[in-house]
């Protein structure tokens, strides 16, 4: 299309044409542009005429308002500066920042080269354009990558039902798989540790059948046999109700659960003996009739020191602190793994039993008083220490009750003589 030579309906003087300072642009897109074409200037220029960019010839001093068009336009009149005007729109993503690229030069054109120039030069603004794009997309998705990897992200997909997958550089790497090797699910299924595999197979069942979506941490063993944890968010695509694709994101949280795992076993281990500390020995006591335990409380034992006073007096608190750890060690010797040895006062120790426990609470009692028969090995001479035992058996009673019934045993041990045991029995 050609716009006849226009003669009025320049922009108003306060709209400048050129921003003050603006100089010429060096080089890139538009200097190539204009030794392609031949024309004195080019530049870009926003609604309005608001520059953002030149290169060449000083632009002309207006341009009528409707060459700036949904489509190219070509100009055609007598200006000196400017006889011959073509403009084309930039295609762009948001329609609110329009651009458009001006082509100005002092020469007229036939209406056939003009045509021509319009159409070629419409093209090349479309390749430059898509070019743009894809470089822009490119560069988004390293961003993608860059944050992914800093964050130990990787984006992951399912199709469904055939379940081909498809991982991001990311996923590769917290599996420790070679990137962009075949993968299956059955294979990756064979990483996560049972207890994981079996809720992340729950969890995605659920989100499948309800078009849902979930997320938990899951522990994974690597291909080189390392042990990770591993945060899973899911969400299921589906097309009439039936599900199509589930995707998400993995990211490694290992550093995280270190952290957490560390956190928890200081704030309930004893730092002296590295048992546990009355806190944790509390909580599980208070947890008497929580069904949630696979094996509930069975006994509580009680322990207490019968000669530590007297080593803190004579050896001073380094020796004493060094019989605190030995009979922590003692204790834990004559326990099974299933047992709780807490330190829960200063030379005071509790047991707890699960339900069925082996050794018996009673057998278990008569090992520790053996034990502590030994002597203690402190300062470089040998020491009588000794240990009095209280126990109590889980009857039903409340966490307050069955602590006050095994203390109730441990003073009659204590009174009877002390290095012995004695179990509660109600009157």
């Amino acid at each position: 299309m050609f716009v006849q030579p226009l003669t009025e309906s320049w922009p108003c003087a306060e709209q400048p044409m050129v921003p003050p300072g603006a100089t010429p642009s060096a080089g890139g897109f538009l200097s190539r542009l204009r030794a392609l074409t031949g024309m004195a200037g080019a530049g870009f220029a926003t609604s309005g005429m608001h520059w953002i960019d030149m290169d060449g010839a000083t632009p002309p001093t207006g341009i009528a308002a409707h060459l700036l068009a949904p489509t190219g336009r070509v100009s055609m009149n007598d200006d000196p500066i400017a006889r011959f005007v073509l403009t084309v729109p930039v295609p762009g993503i948001d329609a609110a920042r329009q651009q458009w690229l001006v082509l100005w030069d002092q020469a007229q054109r036939s209406h056939a080269d003009a045509g021509f120039l319009l159409a070629r030069v419409t093209e090349l603004v479309g390749h430059a354009a898509m070019d743009r794009r894809r470089a822009a997309e490119l560069h988004r998705q390293y961003l993608i990558e860059r944050a992914s990897a800093t964050a130990r992200i990787g984006i992951w997909s399912c199709s469904l039902p055939d379940e081909q997958l498809s991982w991001s550089d990311g996923v590769y790497d917290l599996f420790e798989l070679p990137r962009g090797s075949a993968v299956s699910r059955a294979q990756t299924l064979k990483m996560y540790m049972p207890h994981s595999r079996r809720r992340m197979q729950a969890l995605r069942a659920r989100a499948i059948k309800t078009l849902g979506d979930f997320n938990f941490d899951a522990e994974i063993v690597t291909s080189t046999g390392k042990h990770r944890w591993m945060r899973i968010t899911a969400t299921v695509d589906g097309v009439d109700g039936q599900a199509r694709r589930i995707f998400g994101m993995k990211q490694d949280v290992t550093e995280e659960k270190l952290l957490a795992e560390r956190t928890r076993r200081m704030a309930e281990t004893d730092a002296l003996t590295g048992l546990a500390n009355r806190s944790l020995f509390q909580t599980r006591l208070d947890d008497l009739r929580d069904d949630s335990h696979a094996r509930p409380i069975g006994a509580l034992i009680l322990i207490d020191l019968d000669r530590f006073k007297s080593i803190n007096d004579t050896l001073g608190h380094a020796q004493g602190d060094v019989c605190l750890i030995e009979a922590g060690r003692r204790l834990t010797a004559c326990c099974t793994s299933e047992a709780l040895v807490a330190r829960i006062g200063g030379d005071e120790f509790a047991i707890i039993l699960s339900q069925g426990a082996a050794p018996g609470p009673e057998n278990l009692c008569a090992s520790i008083v053996e034990a502590f028969r030994e002597s203690f090995v402190l300062g470089g001479q040998s020491h009588q220490i000794g240990a009095s035992i209280g126990m109590a058996r889980n009857s039903g009673q409340d966490a307050e009750a069955l602590y006050r019934d095994a203390d109730s045993a441990l003073y009659q041990a204590k009174s009877e003589g002390r290095g012995t045991w004695r179990y509660f029995t109600a009157a």
